[in-house]
C-alpha cells in the first residue's frame, strides 16, 4: 500500500519535472503554463510521497492524505480512459492501482496496524 502510493507521488513529479524541462527547453505554446504546470504537479507528488513515507513507519495521520490522493486519482483516471491512444492504458493502470490502495486502506488490518480505532457503539442505541 505505501509502494502504490511512492509509485503514484514518483508518477507525478516526474511527470511535474517533464512539463518543467519542456518548458523550459521546449518550445510549448505557453512556457509559463507548461513551466507552472510542472511545478504543481511536483508538488502534488511530495503528498503521496510523505504519505507513502508514513504508512511505512505506520503513521497515523498517513492514512488521510493516502485515501485524498486514491480518491482523486480516480476521476483522473477516468479522464485517461475516455482519451484516446496511449492515454487509455495509461488510465488502466491507474485506476487498478487506485482501487487497490483504496481497498487496503479501509480494511481494518490497515487501521489496525496504525493505531486508529473503529467507530464504537453507540451505549443504549
Amino acid at each position: 500500500m505505501a509502494g502504490l502510493n511512492a509509485l503514484e507521488g514518483a508518477a507525478l513529479a516526474l511527470g511535474g519535472m517533464y512539463m518543467l524541462v519542456m518548458g523550459l527547453l521546449g518550445r510549448p505554446d505557453s512556457p509559463q503554463q507548461a513551466e507552472m504546470g510542472g511545478l504543481t504537479l511536483i508538488v502534488l507528488g511530495l503528498i503521496p510521497l510523505f504519505a507513502a513515507r508514513g504508512l511505512l513507519r505506520r503513521r497515523s495521520w498517513s492514512r488521510g492524505p493516502a485515501l485524498i490522493t486514491q480518491i482523486i486519482a480516480l476521476p483522473v483516471a477516468w479522464t485517461l480512459l475516455r482519451s484516446h491512444g496511449v492515454l487509455i492504458p495509461a488510465g488502466m493502470v491507474l485506476a487498478a492501482v487506485a482501487l487497490t490502495a483504496l481497498v487496503q486502506l479501509v480494511r481494518p488490518a490497515t487501521r489496525e496496524a496504525l493505531g486508529i480505532q473503529g467507530p464504537r457503539a453507540t451505549p443504549g442505541v
